[in-house]
Parts: structure tokens; C-alpha cells; sequence
């Protein structure tokens, strides 16, 4: 069948990777895509915000699926359009719609969501403008650290967490009243700190049932130790050694199963990946927010280790049959490192010349901020996290020195990465 891939990153390459090596996929177009999407199948330049311009495609290209990468288009209600129109509602979108949506759009849906399913996440309130004064009383109430997170999407930097109380009240007037996080932070969500490793698990749901994707835990910060700014990802390694049988089974049970159920309490048909960014607290699981889309980056780890057809498990999801769907997993770890531009995740230059992809083995490729220059040919950077070097090993450490010695063989001016990953999770194994 013809296939269109929405996104353009790193996650986005990794699902393109998987999907053009299934029989099922006659064609693969990625709208808009990257230098390694083009590898692929066809990158398309498509405004995914223009639902007519995105019918007319689907429709003249003889679509038959549609996958979602980032969030964004889904909160808008890219799934409801297809589902509203005569000519597209047949077309399975493997993403969920608007409202499903609103468990990564919207913290204090999710939130809200959680504590009426019984779901164990930190203790919260929410504040919008005319409840500044309370929020500060509440902060009051605290123990530092204190969280603030926008209520919306912020694309990754709408979390705060500070030592200071008087700090903490300031970010609160900030975000509520000078819009710091512009819409997004209309409402602000309070919460508890949980203190914590953390670690990421995916399910592909089809409204009734799910299968449960490998663990992953991955880097937000830029500097070693995590320190500095958050990024979209410095990295990411499957299985997380931590996520045992026992550890695994408290998630399904207290976690995965009771939102699969919630979702259907609420009527919502529930079809695509659910992000489940848990935090491990003294050997429990807790929830510290939902995405409705594959991570990024850890799509980099978790999808090359999925031996089962992808094309298949989102059939099921379309179908809405996936429990009799096989889903196998390579049992070796695999680590991935972004290499990204100076500068980032603050101002960094675009359209540095890459070099020395031909040097590289025993690694896969993703790219994120790439772009090719048809003239010359050449790879040139495209963004702030540029490309994802992934590799296996039968030990954490062995992929990790896989990845790292093909990491120093890609060069562009000002490339960064981090030397650090795996390190805290030594102590488990």
C-alpha cells in the first residue's frame, strides 16, 4: 500500500527506515522529511496545517495510510479531519484524534485523566491568571524543589523546576501573566517533585487492545552529568536495565492497563503510540506525563530493535486487531547519540557541510536536521539535534562503544555530543 509519513525529524527517519523494509509498503512518501527520509521513498514538500492541500494529495497518490510523527498536527485534529470527510474517512491515520490527543496537549486533562483512573503520578493543582495568589499559596504548601509545567504544548521547554520559592512565584507570574509560553501557558500546572530515575514505554493501541514496545531511557539535557538546558534529546538506550519482569509488570498493571481502560471509559477510540515518561521512585512507577506520538529520540533505540513487521502492527491498529498481531523484539541493547549543532539548544548555524558517512559501520543512521544539496550532493545540517548514530551490542557498554566510535567519524563544524550516556544506569546491572 501507499504510505504517507508526517514529520521531518529523527523519529520520523526511524519509522521511514522501518516501514520501507515491509513488504506491505508499495510507496513511501514523508512530508516534508530529511536527508535520510529521501533514502527511504519520496520526500514531499506538503503544508500539513492545509487539510486540502493534504487531501488532494492522499487522494491523487492513492494513500492508504497515513502515520503522524510529531504531536502538533494531532492536538489540532488531524485524525478528525480525515474522520469528517466522505472521500478520507476509510483511510486509516495511526495517531489518535483531537480529544484522545488532549493527553499531551493539555497537562491538566492528563492530570485529571490520571487521578480519576487511579494512576499513580505526582500530587498537582492548576492555576489559570486569576489564580496567581493561590498558586503562590500552594507553592507555600511545597517542598522545593517546585514544578511548573504549561499547560499546552511548548514544544519541550514548558517545564520548569526550581530550587527557590521566590523564583518559583516569579515564573508563575511570568508564564501566567506575561505569557511567557505564550498559549501554552494560559494554565499552569503545580506538581509535586518525584524524585527518581526516569525511563520512557510505548504502546501501539488500537482502541481495544495494545502491545507493549521496548523500554528506553533517554538524555534531555545538553551538558555530561545533566546539566544545562533541556534539548529535544541528546540520546537514548533500549532496554532500560532497571525495567525488569517485576518493575515491568507493576507498569502494565498500574499504569498501561488502567489508561487503556480509562480511554475507553472516556469513549475515546484510541488508535497509535501512547508515551508513557514514567519515573521510577524507590521500585514504583509513576507517571510523569503522557505523549501521544513515538518518542524522540528514543524511536532511535526502541523501533531498530522491533524484528516484527511495523507495517503489520499498524495494520492491527487500523483494524483494530492488534492482540493477534506478532510482535518480536531483538533481545540485544541498542544506544543511540545525537550529534548536534554549536550553540544548540540556544542559536546555532544551519547549512554546515557533513562529512564521512562512508567511514561509518555497524551503526544506523538517523537523520534529524539534515538536508541534501541536489547541486553538490553534499549533506548539510538542518536544524539544532542533526543526526542520531545508533547502534547494537549484546552489552549496554558494547553498543555504546559501537556508536561512539562511528560518532567520531561524522564531522561538520561545531558538532557537539554528549560522552556521558549510559553511565547512571551502571549501578543496575
Amino acid at each position: 500500500m501507499n504510505v504517507l509519513l508526517l514529520g521531518a525529524g529523527g523519529r520520523e527517519h526511524a519509522l521511514a527506515w522501518k516501514l520501507s523494509q515491509s513488504p506491505k509498503t508499495t510507496k513511501l512518501f514523508t512530508a516534508p522529511g530529511n536527508a535520510g527520509t529521501e533514502e527511504c521513498g519520496e520526500n514531499v514538500s506538503l503544508n500539513i496545517d492545509d487539510f486540502n492541500e493534504v487531501k488532494s494529495f492522499v487522494i491523487q497518490n492513492k494513500i492508504k495510510m497515513v502515520v503522524v510523527g510529531p504531536e502538533a498536527p494531532l492536538v489540532n485534529g488531524f485524525h478528525d479531519n480525515f474522520l469528517k470527510d466522505d472521500l478520507l474517512k476509510s483511510i486509516p491515520v495511526i495517531g489518535p484524534t483531537k480529544q484522545g490527543a488532549e493527553l499531551e496537549g493539555s497537562k491538566d486533562f492528563a492530570k485529571g485523566f490520571m487521578k480519576k483512573c487511579n494512576i499513580p503520578t505526582a500530587a498537582y493543582q492548576t492555576f489559570d491568571k486569576e489564580g496567581l495568589e493561590k498558586s503562590y499559596r500552594f507553592l507555600e504548601t511545597m517542598k522545593a524543589p517546585y514544578v511548573l509545567k504549561a499547560d499546552g504544548l511548548a514544544a519541550g521547554k514548558g517545564v520548569l523546576i526550581l530550587d527557590d520559592i521566590n523564583e518559583a512565584k516569579a515564573e508563575m507570574k511570568e508564564m501566567l501573566e506575561n505569557a511567557k509560553f505564550g498559549e501554552a501557558s494560559k494554565k499552569v500546572v503545580v506538581e509535586e517533585f518525584l524524585s527518581g530515575i526516569e525511563l520512557s514505554v510505548f504502546v501501539l493501541a488500537d482502541g481495544n487492545s495494545y502491545k507493549i514496545l521496548p523500554s528506553a531511557k533517554d538524555y534531555k539535557r545538553i551538558g555530561e552529568g545533566d546539566t544545562g538546558l533541556n534539548t529535544g534529546g541528546m540520546g537514548s538506550i533500549s532496554p532500560v536495565p532497571f525495567a525488569d519482569k517485576t518493575f515491568m509488570d507493576k507498569i502494565k498493571n498500574k499504569i498501561i492497563k488502567p489508561t487503556i481502560e480509562g480511554l475507553k471509559t472516556e469513549g475515546l477510540n484510541y488508535k497509535g503510540f501512547i508515551f508513557f515518561g514514567l519515573i521510577n521512585v524507590e521500585g514504583e512507577p509513576f507517571v510523569i506525563e503522557y505523549n501521544v506520538r513515538m518518542g524522540d529520540p528514543e524511536a532511535e533505540s526502541v523501533i531498530p530493535r522491533i524484528k516484527s513487521d511495523l507495517m503489520d502492527l499498524f495494520e492491527g491498529v487500523a483494524e483494530g486487531n492488534i492482540a493477534d498481531r506478532e510482535i518480536e523484539i531483538d533481545e540485544r541493547y541498542c544506544a543511540s547519540v545525537f550529534l548536534v549543532a554549536g550553540g544548540y539548544p540556544e542559536k546555532y548555524e544551519k547549512g554546515n557541510v557533513m562529512t564521512g558517512f562512508e567511514n561509518v559501520n555497524d551503526s544506523i543512521l538517523f537523520h534529524a536536521g539534515t538536508k541534501k544539496d541536489f547541486k553538490s550532493g553534499q549533506i548539510l545540517t538542518n536544524g539544532g539535534r542533526v543526526l542520531a548514530v545508533s547502534s547494537f551490542g549484546e552489552t549496554m557498554k558494547s553498543a555504546l562503544e559501537t556508536s561512539y566510535k562511528n560518532v567520531e567519524l561524522i564531522q561538520f563544524k561545531g558538532k557537539n555530543f554528549r560522552k556521558d550516556l549510559g553511565k547512571d544506569l551502571l549501578n543496575f546491572f
